[in-house]
């Protein structure tokens, strides 16, 4: 059997669609929305993806529709996507780096 071997920038990509996805199941959660209710998977996907891409685009207030655990979770996908984007970057620059021999 073979083994895949995916490359670093792959690993990132793949990290943040988990991120997102993880997001979004989280940002669906009744206990998310301020009055209980269920977010459609549409509206929690988008929230999830521009938190985590830092953005800062929303689809509902977010003040007055998220609850403290769904501002929790958007809090948290903001500062992780915030991490992965310094991760990139800091991954180009070494890569752009000259190697010694």
């Amino acid at each position: 059997m073979k083994k895949v071997r995916l490359t670093s920038f792959q690993i990132i990509i793949l990290g943040f669609l988990f991120l997102i996805l993880l997001g979004t199941l989280l940002l669906m959660l009744p206990i998310s929305q301020a009055n209980g209710n269920a977010t459609s998977f549409k509206d929690a996907l988008f929230t999830s993806t521009s938190a985590t891409c830092v953005t800062g685009l929303v689809v509902k207030n977010t003040a007055t529709y998220w609850s403290l655990f769904g501002k929790c979770v958007i809090l948290c996908l903001i500062q992780i996507g915030g991490l992965g984007i310094v991760t990139v970057a800091m991954a180009f620059s070494l890569l752009g780096r000259k190697k010694s021999v």
